[in-house]
């Protein structure tokens, strides 16, 4: 019987080569194999041109990695198990003690947590600029100045800025600049190429595949994409250092998204569109705040960016399924609480970019700097899901219903 169990693990027997399915096999591994110890001792983690450990990745990985690289237009990429997580790794790959990062004031809150938090520990100082202004980020730069993040739109807020004008600076300036694009998904707009020549946009673009590209509310990673080698190897040995591994089945649900995640941006995006002109047109709601209409913060540069022609549900262009609203002052914080505990399709909860439509209420106070958020009444976030838009206007009346 023991032997019977040493062949049952060491069995010969090797599946034909030629298999070929619509979807990729999924491979999970801790420990790769070697044919013999020169093999092991040839092989370079680094160069992706065989395998080592699983933290270094497996096919499956490389696979992923690979795509998401081409939805990006980039060269390489590199995965992690969160968004926040690629935030991270980029921070801590390109930054050390003594050095300055500059970080939009609207940007992701966590992004803005980590740099007030152990990077100020490790004797990193960072400040925020005002990214509707490039004025502001021009005069922040300074000798110390070794990163610079982007995003657009803000962060709940979602404000559209000048994201051109800013890679500009950070390029004339010799700075390093990373794009938090996952309100983009690549889809959107090309981080790297800005509406510009090639080359025009950010050196780095990181992206929370949570959101759109796994697309089920039921995955957690994030990508780093690059186009240049050394800025690579970089990002990939600070990787290596943290151990951060991405697990075989994650990686095959985000393969299996793909195909799908321009479809379900763009239905996402058409009844965020038609939900938001409904809501402008309440006497509940005192603004809009969605990147396709006129009257949104930084619309102008959203059209300019993403291709729009207009304004609202037929400006065109790509905008994702994601808005905010600001109600008016008359509505206090209980009566805004109760109509989001009223939703019954919309579910309270974070992220966005998955099936089932969301709402989240925010004190954007004290989410910003001292007197730069002007609007008295209290926020709300929604994320489009799936649903049949007439169903989810359905639920939005409703609610609206116990605003009183």
């Amino acid at each position: 019987m023991s032997q019977a169990i040493t062949d049952l693990i060491h069995h010969p027997y090797v599946p034909p080569a030629g298999f070929a399915a619509p979807q990729p096999g999924v491979f999970k591994a801790s420990t790769v194999i070697f044919a013999n110890v020169a093999a092991m001792r040839a092989r370079d983690w680094k160069n992706k041109t065989g395998y080592t450990y699983g933290l270094h990745g497996t096919p499956t990985t490389f696979l992923l990695e690979a795509r998401i690289a081409s939805l990006e237009g980039g060269k390489h990429c590199v995965l992690v198990p969160s968004g926040l997580a690629a935030i991270a790794n980029v921070n801590i790959a390109l930054l050390k003690s003594g050095d300055e990062v500059l970080i939009p004031d609207n940007a992701y809150g966590p992004s803005k947590a980590l740099a007030d938090g152990e990077l100020k520990n490790w004797g990193i100082t960072h400040q925020l600029y005002d990214p509707m202004n490039p004025a502001d980020l021009q005069a922040r730069i300074g000798p110390k100045t070794r990163l610079v993040w982007l995003e657009a739109p803000g962060s709940v807020t979602m404000e559209f800025v000048p994201l051109a004008q800013l890679a500009a600076i950070c390029r004339q300036r010799g700075v390093t600049s990373a794009l938090d694009n996952t309100w983009g998904a690549g889809i959107a707009f090309n981080g790297f190429d800005l509406r510009g020549p090639s080359g025009s946009g950010a050196d780095i673009v990181v992206q929370a595949l949570t959101k759109y590209p796994s697309g089920g509310g039921d995955v957690l990673m994030g990508s780093i994409v690059t186009r240049d080698d050394e800025l690579n190897l970089k990002l990939k040995l600070s990787h290596m250092r943290l151990g951060w591994g991405i697990a075989g089945n994650d990686a095959e649900a985000v393969l299996r998204a793909l195909p799908s995640v321009e479809l379900r941006y763009r239905a996402q995006d058409a009844a965020g569109r038609a939900l938001a002109a409904w809501l402008a047109s309440r006497r509940e709601v005192a603004q809009l705040l969605h990147p396709a209409f006129a009257g949104s913060p930084g619309h102008e540069h959203w059209r300019e960016l993403c291709g729009g022609k207009g304004s609202g549900e037929a400006a065109g262009g790509a905008a994702a399924g994601l808005f905010s609203v600001a109600f008016e002052p008359r509505h206090g914080v209980a009566q805004v609480d109760a109509f989001c505990d009223a939703l019954k399709l919309f579910k309270l909860g974070y992220s966005w970019g998955g099936p089932v439509s969301l709402v989240v209420p925010y004190d954007i106070s004290s989410m910003r700097k001292p007197g730069t958020w002007r609007h008295k009444g209290v926020l709300v976030r929604f994320s489009l899901g799936l649903e049949a838009v007439e169903d989810l206007r359905a639920d939005l009346e409703q609610a609206l219903a116990k605003l009183g």
